[in-house]
């Protein structure tokens, strides 16, 4: 059995669906009584459910002793990057990126489950042009959220020997916002957009994503990786002209720097690179080329609209 916790966003709604697909016995779980995430007909609106509250410990607890997990993928995480830097919110984000997780791990710990935790590129401070190794150290996160999620990280690390801490970026997927679809909006009301051209990183599809969880959640090949889909470094500029290539739209996509762009509310990493030479040595298999996972995932939210 495995536990899947945050099953209502992007990527929990596609683990479960991966799980489905392969018969391996699974419980989602979210903040609501119900799943409340997106009603595609897929198999994850239909599987077991169970509400947990991850910042409260005695309902985790209570739900593991229940669902008694051999593993647990740990999806539900505060990803609002800019509103995580609302003074008003930085406590309810480390509640959930911080104390959640320690939760969760505390729990697994107990009735002896392995965990995979999701991580990002943000724990890192975004500087040079190196892609970012696995198990480099060199923590300096740039914003409040990057900053929850590297103390989710030591959550993890310092309370279970059986863990997977798995770093992803530039995420989109069928069951959520995310980049893809706010440039799909923009480019339907607006003749021309300004795109950055100097953060640089991959894409990840959270269908894609979800295979390479699960089949690492069956081994004991534990520590720290990182994931996107395979393709090359680009910038969010070149991510957005293939977007309305693949779309068939004409919208016009002007670079500009971040600069020139304006400064948002938390900062961003210029340098998205993340090393994903450690799947391969380690027995895994790649995810596919963004450019195919990008067409893949337009056929799709194309079908649902």
């Amino acid at each position: 059995m495995i536990l899947v916790t945050g099953v209502a966003g992007q990527l929990g709604h596609d683990v479960m669906n991966e799980l489905y697909k392969r018969n391996i016995a699974a419980t989602g779980s979210d903040i609501a009584d119900e799943y409340s995430g997106i009603a595609d007909g897929s198999p994850v609106t239909g599987m077991p459910y169970r509400k947990m509250d991850i910042t409260d410990a005695d309902a985790v607890n209570a739900v593991m002793e229940e669902v008694k997990p051999e593993a647990v993928i740990h999806c539900a995480a505060w990803t609002a990057v800019d509103a995580a830097e609302d003074e008003d919110k930085k406590d309810k984000v480390y509640a959930i990126n911080v104390s959640g997780t320690r939760n969760i791990a505390e729990a697994a710990k107990r009735i002896g489950a392995k965990m995979l935790y999701l991580s990002t590129d943000y724990v890192f401070d975004g500087k040079g042009e190196k892609p970012w190794e696995p198990d480099c150290k060199d923590y300096s996160p740039l914003n409040h959220y990057g900053a929850t999620k590297l103390e989710g990280e030591k959550a993890v690390s310092g309370t279970l020997d059986k863990y997977f801490i798995v770093r992803i970026a530039w995420v989109f997927g069928v069951n959520g916002k995310n980049f893809v679809k706010t440039m799909l909006s923009v480019g339907k009301t607006h003749s021309e957009v300004r795109v950055v051209n100097d953060q640089i990183g991959t894409p990840t599809y959270t269908l894609d994503l979800a295979r390479l969880l699960v089949d690492m959640i069956l081994t004991d090949k534990y520590g720290y990786y990182h994931a996107t889909n395979e393709g090359g470094y680009i910038s969010w500029y070149d991510f957005t002209k293939e977007i309305y290539r693949a779309a068939g739209m004409d919208t016009k996509v002007i670079p500009v720097s971040t600069a020139e762009y304006g400064l948002s509310k938390a900062a961003r990493p210029f340098n998205s690179r993340l090393d994903k030479s450690k799947l391969r040595e380690n027995g895994f298999e790649p995810l596919p080329d963004w450019r195919d996972a990008l067409k893949r995932y337009l056929e799709v939210i194309t079908d649902n609209e």
